[in-house]
């Protein structure tokens, strides 16, 4: 039976606009806020800065997902991109922490900050940042890495939406409580989107089923193809954030048709997903136990 299956889309031209961009927006509006004092830019650059280590983890995560399998890795190093997209929710739930941290002092200690200056660093921010974020939209709905970078770079423009936001606050009222109180809010709405983030990954990490994928209408189909008498072991797995595994035990009184499984492993990638399934058949005299 073959067992080929279409690459993924090719990301590396994403992956490199993405952090070129976003690593000189980061240069750019870290000298910005330091020079200001303003905590919205350093929040915001702070959490950029996660999310171009995030873009180089994944991206390298990419790549030893290409890898093909070894006496000791049998499947290959797919699991990787799995363990970037946990790897970069931690990260970046960490950094909203500190920035939280730091914006609740500010409400003691008041800091004047130039509006205009953190206006002007942050309009070049929306612009970068869903820019970036279109890079990957095409991607978002088939690969957990794809969507994380999405994710971040959506977050990242909404970011830069509520500081400019802030910054015309204070040009317009003086009021330079904006400026943490924007911080806090964003960071908050970051952490909302990191959390999903590691909630999906961490259910890959630990064999869940992807949640594109629907265990009961696949335990259904299974059941009711032509000579099968019933059905046990079905386990489904994510192989990568991109590829999906099932093994299945199907009992059958009769042998099966000689193009039985190669067409019901076609069926199982074309109509659910599943790019590499292992099937055993049984006898129901000669069947395992059924747990």
């Amino acid at each position: 039976m073959s067992h080929d299956h279409a690459a993924p889309k090719n990301l590396t031209p994403a992956f490199q606009w993405a952090v070129g961009l976003n690593t000189v927006y980061v240069i750019l509006e870290a000298i910005a806020g330091f020079m200001t004092g303003s905590l919205a830019l350093i929040a915001d650059a702070a959490h950029n800065l996660t999310d171009v280590a995030g873009l180089l983890i994944a991206w390298a995560a990419m790549g030893l997902a290409k890898r093909t399998p070894s006496d000791q890795f049998t499947y290959g190093l797919g699991r990787s991109t799995e363990l970037a997209a946990l790897a970069n929710a931690i990260v970046i739930l960490i950094g909203v922490g500190a920035v939280v941290w730091e914006a609740m002092g500010r409400f003691q200690t008041a800091v004047e900050v130039p509006g205009g200056t953190i206006l002007a660093v942050a309009l070049v921010g929306i612009g970068i940042n869903f820019g970036t974020a279109m890079l990957f939209r095409s991607s978002q709905h088939g690969d957990l890495n794809a969507k994380g970078a999405y994710l971040h770079m959506m977050a990242d423009g909404a970011v830069s939406v509520a500081v400019v936001l802030a910054a015309g606050g204070i040009l317009l009222t003086g009021w330079t409580w904006l400026d943490p109180a924007v911080a806090i809010l964003v960071s908050l709405v970051i952490a909302v989107t990191a959390y999903g983030l590691m909630k999906s990954s961490l259910r890959l990490t630990l064999d869940g089923v992807p949640e594109n994928i629907d265990k009961n209408a696949i335990s259904d189909w299974l059941a009711n193809l032509p000579g099968v008498q019933s059905m046990h072991h079905l386990h489904i797995w994510a192989l990568s954030t991109t590829k999906t595994a099932l093994t299945v035990h199907l009992v059958m009184p009769e042998p099966a048709e000689p193009n039985f499984l190669t067409e019901t492993s076609h069926e199982l990638e074309h109509e659910f997903n599943i790019d590499h399934a292992t099937i055993q058949i049984e006898h129901p005299d000669g069947q395992c136990e059924s747990k």
